[in-house]
């Protein structure tokens, strides 16, 4: 008898006879014994994942076991074990072990060199899939695993298969699947690298050198990571010329490592059984270089949150947010009432990820909050922290990092010293004493090291010796070494020039490091200066950025208190961030907009670290000028909550009254700090008649992207005429991008009066003028509007082509949960156009997207329109699960999600009437025409507007 997990849960007799196995919850017991045959899966496990309702008792089970029995004959054997069953077969009579098998025989021989044999084993081990593995378990946590296990081996072995046919000079036929693997997962680097082989082969040299650059970019924007050093190599070789090296992880590291390769085995080896890891030990032991060198051999996705930045822990989910390279919302889809941990929980839900949180203990309780909320919700994520205290988690496993051993300590520091002595040779026995007083730690030993530029052994010992009080010493607690580390940090310091000193003072102002220009600025220091703190290892540099390591930047903070300079080097570094966001804002609504965007992206902690230290001050008009200046940035990035506090704090210390001639900033920091209700409540009055004041409409405000924000922010109100006069009022602005977003507007005014002429009409030319403008987002919004308008009169191809643009362009963004909802857009043309099957298609990549974005709302969106397909496949079961599940996910109070939630009752409606339930229909319809009807100014119009037929929009409207 054969068995088959690889699709629905099936069984054959050896004449190729199907077995019937009954109803869903022996489908079910059958699929989670042959996860694993031969192996026991205990009866409480089986009980509960067969019915996650609770209904299944241990006597049910039995029956069903019983049942099972009785189908599968003599043939297959299920045996009662202990407190659980096992079901006794041989592993190549199971689809699934089968494809593994011959999958792993596939790839050791393209190893080897047979691509043929190769192919061919491939080739039959993928012929074995029917769909989705383990597919009627969809809430069976085990069986979720494993799906995920088996489809990450799935993907491995097409992988194989292509480039074994590459090998055997198939590339022709490889192209068009390889770009179609590409556009469903566009991270994974291995098929980029295919497509570049195969295009190449093919003579398109110029389009692989396409698909790399589209590759580096999808990488940096998301996942804010280089390609693979393998990819880089063959960049090299498709341009004939020596490369750079690959870059290291992040955070960089341009110093061998020294010692540790064990304890990177040890540390590897407890991820595979914890899922929480912290590494333990004082300042300067090395705890970031060893999680970093954990993180490059680890064989899942790494995500490297570095939070030395974090002046407290509100900020804690933002950063990782930030590091997942994730908004905290859609450039226009939004999130609702989503929050930054609910997004994180969205987009690490299924995924493989291995989370480094670097630097926990100044943030310890919310780390360990958040360590344990993400743990719990993502059943595939461990985390990886560095700390000087235990997060004090259950199931937190602790690994002491101590101090380099004594050969390790003497190779660490002649590595060093011969980076800046050439030749350096000394007798090992007088190294080891250096590096024993220095307590052996890494940090302190670098920094020692270092100062044999300018000393000889002899003198660097001696005043080690003086400087520590120290001849010899044994064990030391952590304390003790501490001491040790701050003694040698202060030694290094005194060595500087005062120039050098007033330097590195300065720098510790800076949050996330600094460019050579900013440094030079806010330091006041020359190049040279700069070069010589990175010299001695008091800086390092970096992608051209240089950084200041933790230990060191507190104690440089505490000179720069006691040198008096605390309080100008932080009022000169918020105005050197002003002028740099200042001088960005134009930028960033014209076509430079992506140069700009990833200068502004690495000042991130720069800019709230200024943000901070303005409103605590006070510094009122410095405050609202970098509020204002930024607020374009902070809504293109998504990440304007970061920031709310610290308006809503603001505006308590301005009172009523904005300072002269700040009206506008005023605005803009209502605007921001928008989300507490009460202040919104408060200052929306004066804030819109401030705006007014500023963009009157025959001359130019400061800031034309708070004209959008305030359009946006006004939209979910009653009374938002102000708003919508304050921006048709700009048809004759000065301002370029103010004329064109006035045409948007004017558009949504034509569609209030039901006249689409004019509207296609206003929308046309905002989309021109964007594009003139080189600023895509604005064009994808008035295109996507445009795709609308089509699709509502039944030209769906130019709503594809349109919505196919905008796609393109949302997606230079790197926004990917406003891709997300342009796909369910193109899905619903497509299935407007009879075309279910592409239709499907998007809807899954947008459900995709949506996940790894953390996006319910996108998510919700997408699974309604997989349930319109199910329906429209007569699906039944399969469509009121789909659409229960996005009517579950959606905010019910946010405007944006009145349009998908209609559609989603109507959906379920359409499913009540088709099975003859008659009263629950009617029930459905009538809350999707309540819905509707705040759309617009009745239901039906409502409905058709959303893209319904106009017969079932009439329905609706009707019952």
């Amino acid at each position: 008898m054969r068995f088959g997990i690889l699709g629905e849960t099936r069984a054959w007799r050896d004449d190729g006879t199907e077995v019937p196995l009954g109803g869903p919850a022996r489908r079910a017991l059958l699929a989670l014994l042959l996860i694993r045959p031969g192996r026991v899966v205990p009866s409480d496990r089986l009980t509960e994942e067969v019915d996650p309702d609770g209904a299944l008792s241990a006597h049910a089970l039995q029956s069903q076991v019983s049942r099972l029995r009785t189908a599968l004959g003599p043939a297959a054997a299920i045996e009662r074990s202990g407190a659980g069953y096992r079901i006794v077969v041989a592993d190549d009579d199971v689809d699934a072990r089968r494809f593994e098998r011959l999958a792993g025989q596939g790839r050791v021989a393209l190893r080897d060199g047979e691509a043929e044999r190769a192919v061919t084993l491939l080739r039959e081990a993928l012929d074995l899939w029917r769909g989705p593995a383990l597919a009627e378990l969809t809430e069976s946590e085990t069986a979720r695993a494993a799906a995920m296990r088996l489809e990450e081996l799935r993907l491995a072995a097409l992988e194989d298969r292509i480039e074994g046919e590459l090998r055997l000079g198939e590339h022709r036929a490889a192209i068009a699947e390889l770009r179609e693997l590409i556009g469903r997962h566009p991270l994974r680097e291995r098929p980029a690298g295919l497509l570049m082989r195969a295009l190449s082969a093919e003579g398109g040299q110029a389009e692989a050198l396409v698909v790399f650059e589209e590759t580096r970019r999808r990488l940096a924007e998301e996942l804010g990571a280089d390609p693979s050093a393998e990819l880089v190599a063959l960049h090299r070789e498709l341009l004939s010329v020596d490369p750079s090296p690959a870059p290291a992880a992040p955070p960089a590291q341009l110093t061998s490592f020294v010692g540790r390769d064990e304890e990177v085995a040890e540390v590897t080896g407890l991820l595979r059984v914890a899922r929480l890891v912290t590494l333990l030990g004082p300042g300067g032991v090395g705890k970031t270089r060893l999680s970093v060198e954990v993180a490059a051999v680890a064989a899942d996705e790494v995500c490297f949150a570095e939070l030395a930045a974090l002046r407290d822990g509100a900020g804690l989910p933002r950063a990782v947010l930030g590091a997942l390279g994730l908004r905290e919302r859609g450039l226009q889809v939004g999130n609702g009432s989503q929050t930054p941990v609910d997004r994180l929980i969205a987009a690490l839900s299924h995924r493989v990820l291995l989370l480094v949180l670097d630097n926990c203990e100044h943030v310890v309780e919310e780390a360990a909050a958040l360590a344990a909320r993400l743990l719990a919700a993502c059943p595939r994520l461990r985390v990886l922290a560095t700390s000087r205290e235990p997060l004090g988690v259950i199931g937190e496993h602790l690994h002491q990092v101590r101090p380099l051993d004594g050969d390790a300590a003497v190779r660490l520091f002649t590595d060093r010293a011969r980076a800046v002595r050439r030749g350096f040779a000394a007798d090992p026995q007088r190294v080891r004493r250096i590096c024993a007083a220095l307590d052996d730690l890494p940090l302190a030993i670098e920094l020692a090291a270092a100062r044999l530029r300018a000393l000889d052994l002899g003198e660097l010992e001696g005043r080690l010796n003086d400087r520590l009080a120290i001849t010899s010493r044994g064990s030391r607690p952590a304390d003790g070494r501490h001491r040790t580390l701050r003694s040698v940090v202060a030694w290094s310091w005194d060595m500087l020039t005062e120039p050098e000193q007033r330097a590195a003072r300065r720098f510790t102002v800076f949050a996330a490091g600094a460019t050579a220009e900013s440094a030079r600025q806010v330091c006041g220091a020359d190049a040279d200066t700069l070069e010589s703190l990175v010299d001695k290892s008091l800086l390092e540099v970096s992608r051209g950025r240089y950084r200041m390591l933790e230990t060191i930047r507190a104690y440089g903070a505490e000179r720069l208190g006691e040198a008096g300079d605390r309080e100008p080097a932080l009022r000169a570094h918020a105005r050197h961030v002003l002028e740099l966001v200042r001088t960005a804002d134009p930028h960033l609504r014209r076509a430079e907009q992506l140069e700009w965007l990833p200068i502004l992206v690495a000042e991130h902690e720069n800019l709230l670290a200024a943000v901070r230290w303005a409103v605590k001050a006070p510094d009122v008009v410095t405050a609202l000028e970098l509020l204002a200046s930024a607020s374009a940035y902070l809504w293109i990035r998504g990440a304007s909550a970061a920031v709310a506090p610290y308006a809503t704090r603001l505006l308590g210390t301005l009172g009523d009254t904005p300072p002269d001639g700040l009206g506008e900033e005023y605005a803009t920091c209502v605007l921001l700090a928008a989300s507490d209700r009460e202040t919104w409540r408060r200052h929306r009055a004066r804030a819109e008649k401030a705006l007014a004041a500023a963009w009157p409409g025959d001359r130019a405000g400061r800031y034309p992207a708070a004209l959008l924000l305030w359009m946006l922010r006004n939209a979910g109100e009653s009374d938002a005429q102000g708003a919508f006069a304050l921006l048709t009022a700009q048809h004759d602005s000065p301002e370029p991008w103010a004329r064109a977003l006035a045409r948007y507007v004017s558009g949504f005014g034509a569609l209030g009066e039901r006249d689409v002429a004019p509207a296609v009409r206003d929308f046309g030319m905002a989309a021109e003028e964007f594009r003139v403008l080189g600023d895509r987002w604005g064009t994808a919004l008035a295109l996507d509007m445009l795709a609308g308008l089509a699709g509502g009169r039944g030209d769906h191809a130019r709503a594809i082509a349109l919505t196919d643009e905008a796609l393109t362009l949302t997606g230079r963004l790197g926004a990917q949960e406003d891709a997300a909802d342009l796909l369910v857009n193109r899905g619903d043309y497509l299935a407007a156009a009879d075309d279910p099957e592409a239709a499907h298609a998007d809807y899954a990549e947008a459900a995709d997207l949506a996940r790894r974005a953390g996006s319910t709302t996108g998510l919700a969106a997408a699974l309604r329109g997989l349930g319109d397909v199910a329906l429209r496949n007569g699906d039944l079961d399969e469509a009121e699960r789909l659409y229960a599940d996005a009517l579950e996910r959606i905010d019910p109070h946010w405007i944006r999600s009145l349009g998908n939630q209609v559609r989603i009752l109507v959906g379920l409606g359409r499913v009540a009437e088709a099975r003859g339930d008659h009263d629950t229909a009617r029930i459905r319809y009538r809350e999707g025409a309540e819905n509707a009807a705040v759309l617009g100014p009745s239901a039906s119009d409502a409905l058709r507007l959303l893209g319904l037929p106009t017969a079932v929009a009439e329905a609706v409207s009707r019952r």
